[in-house]
């Protein structure tokens, strides 16, 4: 404003301020006039307006659909996490060799008892040991017999004065009959001569009895070998006095053969033929040895319910009788499903696994177990082969669970 009164042109007017934007109401041309900007700001104003508007909205919808397409998203998810994943396996069937395990104790196949057969004595000598070799006759144990061998020379003097004394009567009824043709003597005195010498021979042969009955006596006196064989035990000692009472002095095992004791369940034992193969190992030797079923036994213990397979076996250092061994006996080829241990569940109904359908869902099958083996376990009945049976996990499932399968091996790796 000058000092004539008029506005200048881009000057405020009163209740303008510098610093306003020109398209203020307040800002008018050199006439004086306003300045025609008003209408075009409104329609800026409001076509920024509407922009800003349809910007917002578009968020917001784009914010709701985020929102609840993730809803969604994690209920499918928190339901899939719900259906468990199980590993099955179709067993199918297969042809197993029957094999069935078992541990005993080993002894000795013919374990032969060796005692005092004489009337006894001190035991002078002992010529054998645990362990060693012996034929049949050979004697293990001498046993004092210096009495005895008095006996026995007196009964041989005996049988000389009886054979003299046979000779005599023999010569008097010689005589005899030559005299009784020239009538020196009767018949009744040649009846007597010969009674005489029948007597006499008679008492020789009774001293030659007695005499073989004391020789005999003396060699029963030491202990013998009844059979070749091996030591097992050795039970007298140097001094010791022996009789027919005194017990097991020696123990042979019968050429040396030895077999397992094996027990086994009455179904095992009712699997089992003579002659069927068996591997032996004995605890601590690390070795295996082959050896046939010889016997099965004919009862049964009441009180364990089982019985015994008989192994025998060849002599071997590392077979020692009283030891402890386990045996993989043959028992015929099987053809059955089989799965391995992980698979079959137990309660109190029996053994029993889970099948899964074509729906997902487990249902529990009662199966009867057979032939347990290195690989698995065969299956008597429950299973044809074909299905899907749950391999782990069976413990936490319940019958009619929804899972999700993946499939495995038959042998569950």
């Amino acid at each position: 404003m000058n000092y004539d009164g008029k506005i200048e042109p881009g000057r405020a007017t009163p209740g303008n301020y510098v610093g306003e934007p020109a398209s203020s109401p307040g800002v008018i041309d050199a006439d004086g006039n306003p300045l025609a900007v008003d209408d075009e700001q409104d329609r800026r104003s409001r076509r920024w307006i509407w922009i800003v508007a349809v910007v917002v909205g578009v968020l917001i919808v784009a914010i709701w659909f985020f929102v609840h397409s993730g809803n969604k998203e994690d209920a499918a998810g928190a339901d899939t996490a719900q259906v468990p994943v199980v590993t099955v396996v179709v067993p199918g069937r297969s042809t197993v060799a029957g094999e069935i395990s078992a541990t005993g104790s080993l002894a000795a196949r013919r374990s032969m008892p060796v005692g005092s057969v004489g009337e006894g004595g001190e035991v002078r000598e002992i010529r054998v040991e645990a362990g060693d070799w012996v034929q049949q006759g050979q004697v293990l144990a001498v046993i004092d017999r210096s009495v005895q061998t008095q006996a026995a020379a007196s009964q041989s003097a005996q049988v000389d004065v009886a054979a003299a004394d046979a000779r005599i009567a023999q010569s008097n009824l010689d005589r005899g009959l030559r005299l009784v043709d020239r009538g020196f003597i009767s018949k009744a005195d040649v009846d007597r001569l010969t009674a005489t010498r029948d007597a006499a021979v008679a008492r020789v042969n009774v001293a030659r009895a007695t005499l073989g009955q004391l020789r005999a006596q003396n060699a029963r006196l030491n202990i013998v070998a009844p059979a070749s064989g091996l030591v097992l035990e050795r039970n007298v000692e140097l001094g010791q006095v022996v009789s027919g009472g005194s017990g097991v002095l020696f123990r042979l095992a019968k050429g040396g053969e030895m077999e397992l004791l094996a027990a086994l369940s009455e179904d095992d034992l009712a699997a089992l033929k003579v002659g069927v193969e068996a591997k032996v190992t004995p605890v601590g030797s690390g070795r295996t040895f082959i050896g046939q079923v010889w016997q099965l036994s004919p009862v049964i213990d009441t009180n364990t319910r089982q019985g015994t397979a008989r192994v025998a076996l060849k002599f071997d250092p590392a077979l020692r009788p009283g030891g402890f061994a386990s045996a993989v006996i043959e028992s015929g080829a099987v053809v059955a499903p089989m799965l391995p241990e992980s698979a079959i569940q137990n309660d109190a109904k029996g053994a029993f696994v889970y099948v899964v359908d074509n729906a997902g869902k487990v249902h529990r099958r009662p199966v009867t177990t057979g032939l347990v083996t290195a690989k698995g376990i065969t299956l008597k009945s429950g299973l044809n082969g074909t299905e899907k049976v749950v391999l782990r996990a069976g413990g936490f499932l319940n019958d009619g669970d929804k899972v999700k399968t993946r499939a495995a091996s038959a042998t569950g790796n």
